[in-house]
């Protein structure tokens, strides 16, 4: 079911929909981030003069978070059966904007490794037409430590409210379940990304308080035999029961064929998370094929600007479209004329004519800024979906309305009475 969000029209203002409490006092606060950087692995909740947390929530209505959590299910189930659909098609693979390793590998009808605990990040923004999202978080979102623990200790000071959910706990529930008791998982990540080794750190704590046995590792210490994954570490070496992928897929095809690379995607025996089809809603270019589908996607439709590619953009205007690559991460090839020097937008638009087939253009709408404590913020709320269902949510607040690697990361906290 869709709300029909055109409705509420362009005199929408945000604090009908969402607002903040109070800063917490800064004693209170000083303890809270210490918490999260000794038992959520929060390492970088301090960049420069920086702090990279809100100390005070965000508060949004029960009943736009009941509507929002629909509509997350439904763009769940939605890509599900579009991915599985795509898989089948290699005509439509190549649109996509997928390195050529990957398409041929995802092209080849081998049966698909097997998958455990798929979680999507949809980001929702609250913007003068009603709620839109701007993309799916389908191959490696973030944000798990941030959209839990920080969220339950800011709960705790706002005793009158109820956190979003708690996306870390839910994820770590299933791959448990799919690695089995004591189950050996590998959880892969690429040196020298921090914020990637602190989601890593943070699922091996709790897998380990589920009775599991995970180990940090890198891709290049993973050797398929057969379809079985195993693990060649000076710490631990042997078969595995799952392999959690917290690493790029386009950066698997960087790995020497010999390594088996492909197997993370088809011909796996040991379950992977997330799995290969995860990779065709990751797209930004997964709009394009919409048409040539016998799938319906009237949340997808509804829900994400429209989508173009830059050959067919005839009507292409710079005040009212954005440029960003196919796989774009943490917003950082999202392009908007106005927000960026003049002699960067000019290299951008020359980078995406010379390959147009990596790039889109998104129609843009208008962020509506929450008024808070430091001043308005534009708002993303992250929701996530495990195996199909709502588990809560990661927000970040932004000074302009792009929400990238300089967002502040925010507590969104329930008002049940609304």
């Amino acid at each position: 079911m869709i709300s029909n969000l055109e409705s509420q029209g362009a005199d929408v203002t945000a604090s009908r929909e969402l607002w903040t409490e109070t800063s917490l006092p800064s004693e209170d606060f000083s303890a809270l981030r210490r918490q999260m950087l000794l038992e959520g692995c929060k390492w970088d909740a301090q960049v420069g003069d920086e702090c990279t947390l809100a100390p005070f929530p965000l508060v949004m209505k029960r009943s736009v978070w009941n509507r929002l959590t629909v509509q997350a299910e439904q763009l769940t189930t939605e890509a599900f059966a579009a991915e599985q659909e795509i898989a089948q098609r290699p005509d439509l693979l190549r649109q996509l904007g997928l390195p050529q390793a990957l398409q041929a590998v995802l092209a080849d009808g081998a049966p698909l490794t097997c998958a455990a605990g798929r979680v999507i990040r949809f980001d929702f923004h609250f913007t003068t037409g009603g709620w839109r999202i701007s993309e799916a978080n389908s191959d490696v979102p973030g944000g798990f430590t941030e959209a839990s623990l920080f969220t339950k200790l800011m709960a705790r000071h706002h005793t009158q409210l109820q956190p979003a959910g708690d996306p870390l706990a839910v994820w770590c529930d299933a791959l448990a379940v799919a690695a089995g008791t004591g189950g050996i998982i590998a959880l892969l990540s690429a040196p020298g990304y921090m914020e990637d080794h602190q989601v890593t750190s943070c699922l091996a704590m709790h897998l380990q308080r589920r009775g599991c046995r995970p180990h940090l590792a890198k891709p290049e210490q993973i050797q398929w035999h057969e379809g079985i994954a195993t693990l060649k570490t000076s710490w631990h070496s042997g078969p595995l029961d799952l392999v959690v992928r917290f690493y790029q897929a386009e950066w698997l095809t960087r790995l020497p064929a010999e390594s088996g690379w492909r197997y993370f995607f088809r011909g796996g025996k040991t379950p992977v998370a997330n799995p290969a089809l995860a990779l065709i809603s990751e797209s930004k270019r997964f709009p394009l094929v919409w048409n040539q589908l016998s799938t319906r996607l009237p949340a997808w439709r509804h829900l994400l600007p429209e989508t173009r590619d830059l050959r067919d953009a005839a009507e292409f205007n710079e005040e009212n479209w954005l440029l960003k690559t196919a796989l774009c991460n943490t917003g950082d090839t999202v392009s908007i004329p106005r927000l960026m020097p003049a002699h960067l937008w000019r290299q951008t638009k020359w980078r995406a004519r010379l390959a147009p087939g990596n790039w889109i253009a998104q129609r843009r709408f208008e962020s509506v800024p929450v008024p808070t404590p430091i001043g308005p913020r534009h708002v993303c709320v992250g929701i996530y979906t495990v195996n199909g269902k709502v588990a809560g949510a990661y927000t970040r607040l932004s000074a302009k309305p792009v929400i990238n690697f300089a967002a502040v990361d925010a507590a969104l906290l329930i008002d049940p009475n609304e």
